[in-house]
């Protein structure tokens, strides 16, 4: 890990809460449509999170080395959808800050099996779904830099085509470099193919000369994600799109 456990579960925490109070207010809050996932409204995307967490947390609570094939919670009621979805992040929270970091756990990462690795994952899972009800009901939303900027590099590392974790069935190569440049954190990252056909790897810094996609941390973090654009020319932009057709999570 490259930031401490604390932040990570208290991002987990901040980022719940913020996401239950959009999806609490009056009216028709959890009925509003959520642009980057077609098809679904802001209950849906509470409902699986309420999933999502009750499987993680018993994952680690009961340092499962198998993936759970028994249903999570379903039959929650509308009207208690806000207050189960707290109960289980702050559940979710309380597993993860009282664990061994390096405990072995089922995970679908081939590089890493611990429960460091669904620490760390938990984050983008819950800061791009508070992003998805934040932009549904236009609220506002940012990450800090230093969550972002670990996100991003856990991105490249674990949610990409790599020569450990190879697509399968392999896609198209990235057939070039490309560069992300944070203008907050004043620091950056080039991804390069590697040596296997269709697959990534990354380094820190952009060499010079290299097409670059440049904004904010966060930015690019929901940029990596597809939900926003970032800004960069031409050859930087069609090389982002060739870098999501070899990410593994949309």
């Amino acid at each position: 890990m490259t930031i401490s456990v604390s932040t990570y579960t208290n991002t987990i925490k901040e980022h719940s809460e913020a996401l239950a109070a959009i999806a609490a207010i009056a009216g028709d809050a959890l009925d509003l449509p959520v642009e980057h996932c077609p098809g679904w409204t802001v209950e849906d995307v509470v409902r699986h999170l309420i999933g999502v967490h009750w499987f993680w947390a018993t994952i680690v609570e009961e340092r499962r080395d198998t993936p759970i094939e028994e249903d999570g919670p379903k039959d929650v009621e509308k009207s208690e959808l806000v207050e189960r979805f707290l109960a289980g992040a702050e559940h979710l929270v309380e597993v993860l800050r009282s664990a061994n970091q390096s405990d072995h756990v089922w995970t679908w990462s081939p590089a890493q099996s611990d429960v460091a690795f669904v620490t760390r994952h938990q984050v983008q899972e819950i800061v791009v779904h508070h992003f998805d009800v934040a932009h549904a009901a236009g609220a506002p939303f940012s990450i800090a830099t230093d969550v972002a900027t670990d996100s991003i590099h856990e991105f490249l590392s674990l949610s990409v085509s790599s020569e450990q974790d190879p697509a399968d069935p392999p896609r198209n190569p990235l057939a070039g470099r490309l560069g992300l440049w944070s203008t907050d954190a004043n620091d950056g990252w080039t991804i390069r193919d590697a040596a296997t056909p269709g697959t990534v790897g990354f380094s820190g810094g952009v060499d010079p000369g290299t097409p670059t996609l440049s904004a904010k941390s966060d930015e690019l973090l929901l940029w990596l994600y597809s939900r926003v654009e970032v800004g960069g020319d031409a050859e930087a932009q069609e090389l982002g799109r060739h870098l999501h057709v070899l990410s593994f999570t949309d």
